[in-house]
């Protein structure tokens, strides 16, 4: 099976400009290719994630990926898939948010020796000059068509400011600049980029008379349509520090039995083969499967060990025992009032519920636990004497849990 193939077979490739081309070029081990990362955060996410993959399944067939940070990109701001307007950043908080992008592609990137490229598009963008960038890039841009693309039509209702406007023309120039100073050949993004990549294609095609083609991968979407990678508490986040890696694990752990193989498929570098013998998995085996998802996927973000951590806390807290590399919530000094402390500020700090409020109902419906014990009192309290040393676990339903502890 050729690497094309095998992208196709997991279900990753959603539209191409030129399917034999692309193949072709892929298969060879000739696409210089690039995606490109807004550092709209101090760390990447799940929704980062299966462009990630994409760049190592890529590089391991032999293609040069480029990562472009979009340090002067995100100085405009994406309006595809927002309903709003992005709020506008700083440069050093957009700085400093490629720097943290760095350290994490490295977990999947081959950066040495050549091999890959990381670049960031203010070194070019933020030294254009305005009438210069309309004369040499605006003639080739429909304002007609460009209202006609996806990413615009969804905000014209409610107002599409013209900083916004600028973004396509950024992305496409982007793949310009790309092209002419690395030899890139290739563009891929989510398939809501559509639009912006076909902008770069044909601008190189426009300028330079040579060919650029651009593949969409498909969004990690779940059986409802949603985006993949929300938790009640926001981001899922690739940093241990915004999200630890036995948050992380749980959850892979803990999707759907609908997207399981479909994220088993799209996001794992198990064999195809392997997966596909899952197919008629269910009941009990379906729940083998999202182990090995879990698994899989924190092992390729936070290292093998933290998987086997992981994995071996969760079944010690499932089996009722007390697992020291569960999530934790260390109590400060003033969450205590005349030295203990009451189960909702326990269970809203802790990030068990978003809200007081929620709290209270998930203790008074019977939700709530400490140490596998039901807690429907709200006004239950906890002196300091109790959550010192390793704590207690406190869980809400089934799937979330936190040790709280005192030092």
């Amino acid at each position: 099976m050729t690497i094309y193939e095998e992208l196709k077979a997991r279900g990753l490739i959603a539209q191409v400009t030129n399917e034999e081309e692309i193949s072709k070029m892929v298969n060879e081990g000739k696409a210089v290719f690039y995606i490109g990362f807004d550092p709209t955060a101090d760390s990447l996410h799940v929704g980062h994630f299966m462009a990630l993959c994409l760049m190592k399944r890529l590089q391991e067939a032999g293609n040069k990926p480029i990562a472009l940070l979009g340090g002067g990109t995100a100085m405009i701001g994406d309006p595809s898939g927002r309903s709003d307007m992005r709020q506008m950043m700083t440069i050093e908080t957009i700085q400093h948010n490629c720097e943290c992008f760095k350290k994490q592609m490295s977990r999947f990137i081959d950066f040495s020796e050549g091999k890959a490229l990381m670049v960031n598009n203010a070194d070019w963008l933020m030294a254009l000059n305005y009438i210069d960038m309309l004369r040499e890039v605006g003639p080739h841009f429909s304002v007609n068509r460009m209202l006609t693309a996806e990413c615009y039509k969804q905000r014209m209702e409610k107002g599409l400011s013209f900083l916004e406007f600028n973004y396509m023309i950024m992305q496409s120039y982007d793949f310009y600049e790309l092209f002419n100073r690395y030899g890139c050949n290739m563009q891929f993004g989510g398939d809501d980029q559509w639009s912006n990549m076909l902008g770069g294609t044909e601008l190189i095609r426009r300028k330079l008379g040579k060919d650029a083609h651009a593949m969409t991968i498909t969004l990690l979407l779940n059986s409802e349509g949603k985006k993949m990678g929300k938790t009640q508490s926001g981001a899922v986040w690739l940093d241990p520090e915004k999200t630890s890696p036995f948050d992380f694990f749980q959850y892979w752990r803990n999707v759907a039995d609908a997207d399981v193989l479909k994220c088993l498929r799209m996001l794992t570098f198990l064999p195809i083969e392997q997966i596909n013998e899952m197919d008629h998995w269910e009941g009990s085996q379906l729940n083998q499967a999202k182990e090995i998802l879990a698994y899989e996927l924190t092992k390729l973000v936070h290292g093998e060990e933290e998987a086997e951590k992981s994995l071996k806390s969760a079944k010690e807290l499932f089996a009722g025992g007390n697992a020291a590399d569960m999530p934790a919530w260390e109590m400060e000094e003033a969450d205590f009032v005349d030295g203990s402390v009451d189960i909702l500020t326990i269970v809203q700090k802790s990030g068990l519920a978003p809200t007081r409020s929620e709290a209270r109902r998930n203790v008074e419906q019977g939700g709530v636990t400490v140490e596998g014990e039901a807690v429907t009192d709200v006004k239950t309290l906890f002196t300091k004497e109790q959550l010192s040393g390793e704590g207690v676990v406190v869980k809400r339903g089934k799937k979330k849990f936190v040790r709280v502890f005192v030092k």
